[in-house]
C-alpha cells in the first residue's frame, strides 16, 4: 500500500459501542483532556469478556462502563482485564473494573511495576530529583513552582492497582473464545507496552504503539534521566515492519482502525528523523531542551504540555549525545546545554 486505508466502518458516539469484527466490541471512551477520546476493546470469551485498555478513573468513565455492562456486555462478566500500558487512559479504571467483576489485570512487569509507583506518588512533593531535572532542561522559576504544585496528580485519574497481577510477557499466547493473541512488546513511548496480534485473522490492536494520525509522545522522565527511548522506538519500528503484514487491520487507542502499517510506521520514523536533521542543522550554537520547541513542534507550548514536551526534547537530543553528533554540557546554574560536537 502507498497510503493507508480506513476501515468502513462507522466511529461510535463517546460511550457507545459498534461491533467491530467477530467477537470484537469497539468502545469509544472520553477523555477530559484535549485528546477527547480513546478507543477500548471488548473481546468475547467462554465465560464473559476481556477488556483490553480502561479510560480514565472519573464519574464519566465509570458511568459509561456501567451503560455498557448492561448493553454491550449484556450482563456477563469480564473474566481479564488487559491494559497495553500505564497511561492513565488506558489504566485508569483497571482497579475498579478488577475488583468489580474480581477478575484478573493482565499487564507487562515494566508498566504494572511503574504505574504502582507513580500511583503512590499522589499527594506527596515533587522529588529534588525531578526539580534538577526539568531545571536542567530550560524551566524557570514558576515554571519549576508549577511543576511542584502540579506534582502527583497520576492518582487523581488512576485508581489503585490490584496487589496481584498476570504477567505478560514478549511472545505470549493468550487464546479467547477460540482465538489466539500474540503478545508483541514495543518500547520508547512507554517502556513495556503490549500489542495483540491475532496471525489467524490478521487483526493488531496497537494500543498506542501505532496511531493513524498521532506521533506518540516518546519522553525522557525524571525517574530514568539517562534513558534513550528514541533509540528503543526507533528499534520498535524496525521488529513491527519486520512482523506485521501490511494489510494487518490495526485497532488503535486514538483515531479510526485502518490498514497500511507499513506506510505509518515510515511516517512515524521519518518524523523523528526529520527532527533529528533539523536540529543539528541548528546545533552550532548551544541551545536548552526548552530551546528547540519551535524546531521540533508545530503548535505553541503551554503550561499544560511544558513537561511532556520537554521529555520530547530532551529523548531527541540525548539521542544525538549518543550517537555522537552532540554534546551536553552542564553550567554552574543547573542548565543543561546542547550543541554540536
Amino acid at each position: 500500500m502507498d497510503q493507508i486505508q480506513y476501515e468502513n466502518i462507522a466511529r461510535p458516539a463517546n460511550g457507545e459501542t459498534t461491533a467491530m469484527a467477530d467477537g470484537i466490541t469497539w468502545l469509544r471512551m472520553p477523555l477530559p483532556f484535549s485528546l477527547n477520546h480513546i478507543n477500548l476493546w471488548l473481546l468475547r470469551d467462554d465465560d464473559g469478556w476481556v477488556i483490553v485498555d480502561t479510560g480514565v478513573d472519573t464519574r464519566t468513565s465509570r458511568d459509561a462502563w456501567e451503560t455498557t455492562f448492561n448493553d454491550a456486555m449484556r450482563g456477563d462478566p469480564a473474566t481479564h482485564v488487559i491494559a497495553t500500558h500505564l497511561h492513565p487512559d488506558h489504566v485508569g479504571c483497571a482497579g475498579w473494573l478488577v475488583q468489580h467483576f474480581d477478575a484478573d489485570l493482565w499487564m507487562t512487569r515494566d508498566e504494572y511495576l511503574l504505574c504502582r509507583i507513580l500511583v503512590a506518588d499522589t499527594g506527596h512533593e515533587a522529588p529534588d530529583e525531578a526539580v534538577r531535572f526539568y531545571r536542567a532542561a530550560g524551566f524557570d522559576d514558576a515554571q519549576l513552582q508549577l511543576y511542584r504544585d502540579n506534582f502527583g496528580m497520576f492518582g487523581r485519574v488512576v485508581g489503585q492497582l490490584p496487589q496481584s497481577y498476570r504477567r505478560l510477557q514478549d511472545g505470549d499466547l493468550c487464546s479467547f473464545a477460540g482465538h489466539d493473541w500474540e503478545i508483541i512488546v514495543g518500547r520508547g513511548h512507554s517502556p513495556e507496552h503490549a500489542c495483540l496480534y491475532d496471525r489467524t485473522r490478521n487483526i493488531l490492536i496497537s494500543g498506542d504503539q501505532i496511531l493513524p494520525t498521532i506521533s506518540p509522545n516518546v519522553s525522557v522522565w525524571p525517574t530514568e534521566p539517562h534513558a534513550d527511548p528514541l533509540k528503543d522506538w526507533f528499534e520498535s519500528i524496525d521488529r513491527l515492519e519486520a512482523t506485521l503484514p501490511d494489510d494487518v487491520l490495526v485497532l488503535p487507542a486514538h483515531g479510526k482502525p485502518f490498514r497500511g502499517v507499513h506506510v505509518r510506521l515510515e511516517q512515524l520514523r521519518k518524523e523523528h528523523t526529520d527532527n533529528l536533521d533539523k536540529l543539528l542543522e541548528t546545533a552550532s550554537v548551544p541551545r536548552r531542551a526548552v530551546d528547540v520547541f519551535d524546531i521540533l513542534f508545530n503548535s505553541a507550548i503551554s503550561d499544560s504540555n511544558r513537561v511532556m514536551a520537554s521529555g520530547e526534547a530532551i529523548s531527541h537530543l540525548t539521542y544525538l549525545c549518543n550517537t555522537g553528533d552532540m554534546i551536553a554540557e552542564q553550567n554552574d546554574a543547573g542548565v543543561t546545554y546542547y550543541r554540536r560536537s
